[in-house]
Order: C-alpha cells, then sequence, then structure tokens
C-alpha cells in the first residue's frame, strides 16, 4: 500500500496529477477535477503528449490544491 503524495493517505488505488507529476489517491482525484484549472491543465497535458513530451512535469499545482 501506498501514500497520496498530496493528503498522505493510505490508498490502493492511484492516478497522476494533472497538475503536477504527484500520485494522488481518488478523493484528491475528485477535488482535482472540480478545479476551474482542469479542463486547462488537461488539454494541455494532451497537447504535450501528442506533441511527443511524455515526461511533462505538468502546469503547476494550484495553491488552494496543496
Amino acid at each position: 500500500m501506498r501514500k497520496c503524495d498530496r493528503c498522505g493517505t493510505p490508498t490502493h488505488t492511484m492516478t497522476m496529477s494533472y497538475f503536477n507529476t504527484q500520485m494522488i489517491c481518488t478523493s484528491c482525484d475528485t477535488k482535482e477535477r472540480k478545479h476551474p484549472q482542469f479542463e486547462r491543465a488537461q488539454k494541455i497535458e494532451l497537447q504535450q503528449c501528442l506533441a511527443g513530451n511524455l515526461n511533462f512535469e505538468g502546469v503547476g499545482l494550484p495553491e488552494d490544491l496543496k
């Protein structure tokens, strides 16, 4: 079992943040997806991947998600 990089909660299920390279739990993922900047971060991530940048570090985590 790992801990969420953002909130520290032990979890078996994780995903990578669209804002940065943190591995986050489903609770943090839900909060992230509701954030007003989420669609922008998701769009930029897709553009970077399509351009061949598979190591994109994200647009940066907004202060209110820290």
